[in-house]
């Protein structure tokens, strides 16, 4: 039994997601090589060291990490067809059941 306020039929807008991880793998892999650089031209004196500057290359490699796994199950998802429905413009109602054919007819 649902007991959210949701959809049944909610759907993720995949497109958005994945043009969002794509900008942010770039972002996060410019990041972890800058952070790594600037470790290997570091001192180990104090504060901002070669540690500091390696956890921060570390901490973007898992963010971009994170982002390349985001893209490959948008690219899943995408392949098994769970889109957004393209045939009418942004905000028409849909109606039926995923999955059937006709299932998204605009009333």
């Amino acid at each position: 039994m649902r007991r959210g306020t949701e959809p049944v039929t909610a759907r993720s807008d995949l497109e958005l997601r994945r043009l969002l991880s794509r900008v942010f793998l770039v972002l996060f892999v410019g990041g972890t090589v800058a952070f790594a650089v600037l470790a290997a031209l570091a001192n180990p004196g104090p504060a901002p060291n070669q540690g500091s500057y390696a956890f921060f290359a570390a901490l973007c490699a898992g963010f971009a990490g994170i982002a390349a796994l985001d893209l490959l199950v948008i690219r899943r998802r995408l392949a098994a067809g769970q889109g957004r429905d393209r045939a009418g413009p942004a905000g028409t109602p849909r109606t039926g059941t995923p999955g059937r054919p006709g299932a998204y007819r605009r009333r």
